[in-house]
């Protein structure tokens, strides 16, 4: 599969995610104290994410 997400534990112990294309990480979350919270962010991310819109602040 060509995308992904991740959900791994940072050096501080916190459940963070990331967002894998080609290899590539594309974002990060921040960290969470629990890896039902990271879920939650995925979870999130893909019913809220499709229909965000895109502020430009350049």
């Amino acid at each position: 599969m060509a995308h992904k997400f991740e959900i791994y534990k940072d050096n501080a112990g916190e459940f963070r995610v990331r967002f894998k294309y080609n290899s590539e990480v594309m974002f990060s979350t921040q960290g969470y104290s629990s890896k039902s919270s990271a879920q939650n962010a995925i979870d999130s991310i893909k019913t809220n994410g499709p229909g965000a819109p895109t502020e430009d602040n350049s």
